[in-house]
């Protein structure tokens, strides 16, 4: 037609652009002016939204099977004045540190009662919120321990092997030596019988 071709790579690329300046409603959500409502979707960790239109002022995530928030999921969000989270199996250890301290900031924690520890044992039912720092990192020891643990491990394995490696050179040079003496004698005869003919 009349259209040329920078026309059309430009609106393309615009089109690219829309959903960046066009808010949507995240999936499986549902979406009013300014309300995001996820209550209820089976959502967890992994299938929560990625982000939320910034415009938000109130986000619904309540009654589902959330464990912990993903770090810097709220921070954008200018708008909002409450997020009602009630209803989730929370897992208080150390993935539950953003969420924590999102709700420390909060102006209104009364608001953040009901979301609460579902485990380990030791918190369950306790308020996010008023949990201190130091509760929380006890709980990710056993991650530490097993990891220094596996550490240890490894190089216990590594330090074997090295072991290992140093005996067979050693064995090898030995076996070398042995090999160099017999063939320097074997040259001193035969150059002993030479000689003597």
């Amino acid at each position: 037609c009349g259209v040329s071709p920078r026309v059309g790579i430009l609106f393309l690329s615009l089109l690219g652009f829309l959903p960046l300046v066009i808010p949507t409603c995240p999936v499986p959500c549902k979406c009013a002016t300014n309300i995001i409502d996820c209550t209820s979707k089976d959502l967890t960790v992994e299938k929560l939204p990625v982000a939320f239109r910034p415009s938000a002022e109130i986000i619904h995530l309540g009654y589902n099977r959330l464990t912990s928030i993903p770090s810097g999921l709220f921070d954008n969000l200018k708008s909002l004045q409450v997020i009602y989270l009630q209803g989730n199996p929370w897992e208080c250890n150390c993935d539950i540190l953003y969420l924590r301290s999102w709700l420390q900031w909060q102006q209104n924690r009364t608001l953040y009662r009901d979301v609460r520890c579902a485990s380990p044992a030791h918190l369950q039912d306790r308020i996010i919120a008023y949990l201190t720092e130091d509760e929380i990192i006890s709980t990710c020891q056993y991650w530490y321990c097993s990891l220094a643990l596996l550490s240890q491990l490894c190089l216990f394995i590594f330090l074997f092997l090295q072991g290992i490696l140093v005996v067979f050179i050693i064995v090898y040079l030995q076996k070398f030596r042995r090999m160099t003496a017999e063939a320097r004698m074997q040259h001193l005869i035969v150059t002993a019988v030479q000689s003597r003919t």
